[in-house]
């Protein structure tokens, strides 16, 4: 477990080389990307064109069921009993600013299972429901906000001996520790309401971690197309929004799914699912994300799948060296979002994540777009650093390395005042 995780921190960490080489001769020079063809979006299986929206619906659904065979495993449809149980309201957050709740989401038929705690903040001055910002943070709803009094998070933590993780459970230095990446005062100052959940509630993020979470009690690890962590993840997210949707301070037709890394991996794979998001932000998502898969540049499916097993199907390694063959290709994932309004970010310091797949990823969702009368990016060329483009469709290449930053959303909370309000 140990070596999964030191590999996967020297991934995120690692910057373009000079001489177009990434980690262990991994590619990052555009001239060596080679040829390759993506799959048609307008196509079907048959061979058949998809021409109308009628087409693309009846087209959307196969495609649901090529991603779910090949790539993230199927979500089990079994419906699940969820009870909903506020344990904490502060209604004077942020030295006035915010209403703050706490919520916990327990497992009816599996009491075994911990539950999902939902940190929730409200602007204190709206006066109606409002939209809100859903996304999973990395180590514990305490690590978001730098207030004391939210309690610090028991479950499995990354990290055997740190300052911040001790045994892989969080130490009190873990408090605040990635304030930066969620600046709750900026969102709720513009309206918007913030709701976040650590996603190791939902499963611990190491090869084992499928034994304590959902996937313990759901799915078949037997089958080629069992669900993977990436998308137990995007399940958890489904079961937040069932949460929001009973809030009334919650405007719940406008819940946007948001994802940095690996968790935007999972926040378009909930998009792409659960049509009542709103709109989906992935940021820096990457391979497995919005990157093309066929683009040999930065990391690979076989990295990927090597690097961290347990986030996918299985079936997704059979192409590991055979990455032409996958019958689907991620522009395809992106444009199961349209019509609604999609986000993809990158950053010109994380070449491993490849930006320019990223940004081709969601061009070629267009005409899917322009079959429901829209505009996607409404653009070819790879825009310069710092320099937004797109209309519903919408990317950015922002100068610094994997992370998220006030820039990024700036730019969201942009998007969303535009496009979701």
């Amino acid at each position: 477990m140990t070596r999964f995780l030191l590999l996967a921190i020297l991934i995120l960490l690692s910057g373009p080389i000079a001489n177009g080489q990434g980690p262990e001769g991994y590619n990052y020079d555009e001239a060596k990307v080679g040829t390759y063809t993506l799959p048609d979006l307008l196509v079907n299986t048959k061979g058949k064109p998809v021409k109308t929206k009628a087409d693309w619906r009846n087209w959307r659904a196969e495609l649901l069921k090529l991603f779910a065979e090949n790539v993230y495993g199927q979500t089990p449809a079994k419906s699940v009993k969820l009870r909903f149980q506020t344990t904490s309201v502060d209604e004077s957050a942020l030295n006035g600013l915010a209403v703050r709740k706490q919520v916990s989401i327990f497992f009816v038929d599996y009491p075994q299972l911990p539950p999902i705690d939902v940190l929730i903040y409200f602007p204190k001055a709206s006066t109606k429901p409002v939209p809100v910002f859903l996304g999973l943070n990395f180590c514990g709803n305490h690590c978001v906000t730098a207030e004391a009094d939210i309690p610090l998070s028991t479950r499995w933590m990354m990290g055997e001996n740190s300052d911040v993780s001790n045994n892989n459970k969080a130490t009190e230095k873990a408090r605040g520790m990635q304030v930066r990446r969620w600046p709750i005062d900026m969102i709720v100052k513009r309206g918007y309401a913030l709701a976040t959940a650590y996603y190791g509630d939902i499963e611990p993020d190491y090869p084992q971690g499928w034994h304590t979470g959902i996937r313990s009690v759901l799915g078949d690890t037997t089958k080629a197309n069992n669900w993977g962590a990436i998308g137990a993840w995007a399940w958890g997210m489904s079961r937040i929004l069932d949460y929001l949707q009973t809030d009334p301070a919650i405007d719940a037709k406008r819940v946007i799914s948001i994802g940095h890394s690996r968790i935007g991996k999972a926040a378009v794979w909930a998009g792409a699912q659960d049509e009542r998001f709103a709109a989906v932000i992935a940021n820096e998502s990457g391979e497995g994300g919005a990157a093309l898969a066929r683009r040999y540049y930065g990391e690979t499916v076989e990295r990927l799948n090597t690097s961290f097993p347990h986030w996918f199907a299985p079936r997704y390694k059979a192409y590991n060296k055979r990455v032409a063959d996958l019958p689907v290709d991620q522009h395809e994932l992106l444009a199961l979002v349209a019509p609604r309004p999609l986000y993809v970010a990158s950053a010109d310091g994380d070449q491993w994540s490849d930006p320019k797949g990223e940004f081709l990823g969601a061009l070629h969702t267009e005409p899917v777009y322009q079959l429901y009368g829209k505009t996607g990016l409404g653009t070819t060329v790879f825009p310069a650093v710092n320099q937004p483009v797109g209309q519903t469709v919408r990317y950015h290449d922002r100068t610094g390395k994997h992370d998220v930053t006030d820039y990024d959303w700036e730019q969201y909370l942009r998007f969303a005042d535009e496009l979701v309000r």
